[in-house]
C-alpha cells in the first residue's frame, strides 16, 4: 500500500473534497484523484462515492479513515516538530487575515520575507468575511474576534494592536457644530463595521465612555468601503491610523474628538497548537513585528 496515496484519502476526507484538499496542500487536482482511485484499486473497494455537488465516505472509505486518520494526523504533527526544529525556512505558508489587517499590513511583510527566504512561498487570503479557525489548513489566522471559545487545539501567538481614530470629510464636519463628546456622534452619519455595536473611548482625564452605534448609514466589514464612504463625505468613520493615514495627509479626510482615544482594533495571530512553532511562522510573525508599517502595534506572546 502506497501510504502517500492514503494520506491523499485522508486530506480530501479532512478537508471535504478534492478542490479544498489541493488547495490546502498545494497539489493539483488531479493528482490527489490518481491517488485516491489507486488506493480504491488497491483496496478492491470503493471508499468514496462522488457527485456533483457533495463528497460521501462509503461504509469501507469510513472504516479506513477512522483506522488510520489518528496515527496519520500524529505522523504529521512529529514530521511539523522536526520541521520547526532546523533553522531553515522552506515550504508554503498559509495566511488568513481580516481586508483591514491582511491588504494593509501584510503583503509588504510576505513580500519581505519570501525575498529573504527563497525556498519560502506565501499563500495570503485576505477575506472580508470572519474566518473559521484552520478549516482551510492554515498555518496561522489572524482575527480581530477574540476567540475565547477556541478548542484547546488553537492558540493565540501574539497580539497586534493597532491605534484607531474617528474620521471625517471636512465638508461633513463643517455643517455640523463641533463635537465636544462622543455622545455628540448621534448627530452625524455613522460608518460601521459589519460587527460594531458600540465605540469604546478613553476619555482625556482617563476614564471610558462608550457610544451605542444606532442605525449607521453604512454597515460593511470592509474597511475600504468605509473609507470611500468617508471620503465621499457621507459619515464619520472608525478605522485604523495607518489605513487612513494617506487621506488625512491629503486633507481629504479630518480627525475628530482627538483627545478621546478610541478602542485599538486588536488582532488575534492564532496558531494550531503544536508543541513547536514552525520555523516558516517564526520568521513571518518576527518579521511583522519588526515591520516599521506598524508603529502603533504592540505584541504579546502567549
Amino acid at each position: 500500500m502506497n501510504w502517500d496515496d492514503v494520506e491523499a484519502f485522508c486530506q480530501v476526507v479532512e478537508h471535504g473534497g478534492f478542490t479544498a484538499a489541493a488547495r490546502a496542500l498545494d497539489r493539483p487536482k488531479s493528482s490527489l484523484s490518481v491517488s485516491v482511485a489507486r488506493l480504491e484499486e488497491q483496496l478492491g473497494n470503493r471508499l468514496l462515492e462522488r457527485t456533483t455537488r457533495s463528497l460521501r465516505l462509503t461504509d469501507a472509505g469510513e472504516s479506513l479513515y477512522r483506522d488510520v486518520a489518528r496515527p496519520l494526523a500524529q505522523l504529521r504533527e512529529v514530521a511539523s516538530d522536526t520541521l520547526a526544529k532546523g533553522a531553515r525556512v522552506q515550504g508554503t505558508l498559509h495566511i488568513a487575515a481580516p481586508y483591514e489587517f491582511g491588504a494593509h499590513h501584510l503583503a509588504k511583510v510576505a513580500c519581505t520575507v519570501m525575498a529573504q527566504h527563497p525556498q519560502l512561498k506565501v499563500h495570503l487570503d485576505v477575506e472580508h468575511a470572519r474566518v473559521a479557525l484552520f478549516d482551510r489548513n492554515y498555518d496561522i489566522v489572524f482575527s480581530a474576534i477574540e476567540h475565547a471559545f477556541a478548542p484547546s487545539t488553537v492558540v493565540v501567538r501574539r497580539v497586534f494592536s493597532l491605534a484607531r481614530g474617528l474620521y471625517a470629510a471636512p465638508a461633513l464636519v463643517a455643517r455640523h457644530a463641533p463635537l465636544a463628546a462622543p455622545e455628540d456622534l448621534h448627530a452625524l452619519p455613522l460608518l460601521a463595521g459589519a460587527d460594531d455595536t458600540e465605540w469604546e473611548f478613553t476619555l482625556p482625564g482617563g476614564a471610558t465612555a462608550k457610544l451605542e452605534v444606532r442605525n449607521p448609514r453604512l454597515r460593511s466589514g470592509n474597511a475600504s468601503v468605509r473609507l470611500e464612504a468617508a471620503l465621499a463625505g457621507l459619515g464619520v468613520a472608525r478605522i485604523t491610523s495607518t489605513f487612513c493615514a494617506a487621506a488625512v495627509a491629503q486633507g481629504r479626510l479630518v480627525p475628530l474628538l482627538a483627545d478621546h482615544a478610541c478602542a485599538p482594533l486588536k488582532i488575534y495571530a492564532m496558531l494550531p497548537g503544536r508543541r513547536l512553532v514552525p520555523a516558516k511562522v517564526r520568521a513571518f510573525l518576527d518579521a511583522l513585528e519588526a515591520d516599521a508599517n506598524l508603529p502603533n502595534a504592540n505584541t504579546v506572546d502567549q
